[in-house]
């Protein structure tokens, strides 16, 4: 795992910094946990468009990802593969009664290596445990925030969180933002860190590159007329005068969007930073 650079034969390789997938032990997906991808291109069931700037790409595959860890039964890693839908590396995991599953790859995790999921198995790299059994300044990820739903937070490259305390029923998790959050006891983790630690090094190096990953262009509001946009227009060239909008004219840096009146914020020990 780490990060590759190119001589500059041409303008793009010269900024160029990728991934050289060393970590990679598998070519070819398991094709019994594939599934197609549709492309919506930001498009929703009537055909407009509601988030800007998708469209286009290589076409891609989804991979079956297991992120309840549900099963009692030990599995070997049989392989570490590469999953374009997501920045972080999977693992493929071999059952003893011959399931194959996927999980993302935590930062260590080696082929050959036993992993489990359940209240009594050891709180190793790659095992998944509820945060009441884990023990307290352990690094988890993929943590559940409802029991039983699977995972939905720390599943980035290189994310980490900290098990900060134990209160009653629920558990206090510091999360990459900064955040401190209460989450119930029952929830599942997975303890160690996402791995490809080195995913936030990659440059692009050319506009390309990001057309191939469905990116559509970004017109800056400034450069647009002001019928286009609150920041647009003016005599020549002009950075807008006025504070950071959206296109409806919504503040976007420093205000805060979040809502009063939602009930999670009785779950939010310290806001993040």
């Amino acid at each position: 795992m780490g990060i590759k650079t190119f001589r500059p034969h041409t303008p793009s390789l010269r900024f160029t910094e990728l991934s050289d997938f060393a970590d990679i032990t598998k070519s070819k997906p398991e094709r019994s946990l594939l599934k197609a991808k549709g492309s919506q291109a930001g498009r929703n069931f009537m055909g407009r468009v509601t988030i800007r700037h998708q469209g286009g790409g290589h076409k891609r595959m989804l991979r079956l990802i297991d992120f309840k860890r549900e099963k009692r039964v030990p599995a070997k890693v049989a392989a570490i593969e590469y999953d374009p839908n997501r920045t972080a590396r999977i693992a493929l995991l071999h059952y003893k009664d011959g399931e194959k599953r996927y999980i993302l790859a935590p930062n260590g995790l080696q082929v050959g290596t036993l992993v489990a999921a359940g209240p009594d198995v050891e709180p190793a790299v790659g095992n998944a445990l509820p945060l009441a059994v884990i023990p307290l300044g352990l690094s988890v990820h993929n943590i559940e925030l409802y029991p039983g739903r699977g995972a939905q937070m720390v599943r980035t490259a290189g994310m980490v969180a900290t098990i900060m305390a134990r209160e009653g029923d629920y558990a206090h998790i510091r999360l990459p933002s900064g955040e401190i959050r209460k989450v119930h006891v029952n929830c599942y983790a997975t303890v160690g860190q996402v791995g490809n630690l080195e995913h936030e090094n990659v440059s692009l190096g050319k506009a390309g590159r990001k057309r191939w990953l469905g990116i559509r262009p970004t017109v800056r509001g400034v450069a647009m007329n002001p019928i286009d946009h609150p920041m647009g227009g003016g005599e020549g060239r002009t950075s807008g005068g006025g504070h950071p909008v959206t296109p409806w004219g919504q503040i976007t840096k420093g205000k805060k969007t979040r809502s009063r009146k939602k009930p999670s914020k009785n779950f939010i020990v310290q806001r993040r930073k």
